[in-house]
């Protein structure tokens, strides 16, 4: 099932000046439902160290001017990455932004020779959970963590 989108949604390659922004959006939506953890912080504040040299990836939505979405492909070991701080402003919720960013860390994980992208997640976020199904995730056993909220596990394989 497609979701349509916004014809004035473009997701851009994250730049530098996007620090601001990528950390706003996911301290928004991460302490409406939970708590801010530590590896929350280290990733937010350091996306370029944490998740892009080492060799991931980092997309922005900008709608109408301004910037209300994001999402993270981490890069967790040879050919797996994971799908992560994905947030999209609720003023913006409704209008195809997830699908359109779920959608591009997609195409670049493909690009760049994944064979599989994960994600954890918690129960509570039925938008989303139903958003990662629609991507094409299931559910998969799930590890120990570091996030004290990750109660799902999905995978993609590609």
């Amino acid at each position: 099932m497609h979701t349509p989108a916004a014809p004035t949604v473009e997701i851009l390659p994250y730049e530098s000046t996007h620090q601001a922004a990528f950390r706003d959006l996911n301290v928004a939506w991460i302490t409406r439902y939970f708590v801010l953890e530590d590896l929350d912080r280290r990733m937010l504040d350091d996306p370029e160290g944490y998740i892009l040299r080492p060799g991931g990836h980092i997309f922005m939505a900008r709608h109408a001017g301004a910037i209300v979405g994001t999402c993270a492909l981490i890069k967790e070991h040879e050919g797996v990455y994971e799908l992560a701080k994905m947030a999209v402003t609720p003023a913006a919720q409704g209008l195809g932004i997830g699908w359109l960013l779920g959608q591009a860390a997609i195409a670049k994980a493909r690009e760049i020779g994944a064979r599989e992208i994960e994600l954890l997640s918690n129960r509570k976020l039925a938008p989303a959970l139903s958003l990662y199904r629609k991507l094409g995730f299931e559910e998969a056993p799930l590890p120990a963590s570091e996030y004290q909220r990750a109660d799902i596990r999905m995978v993609l394989p590609l």
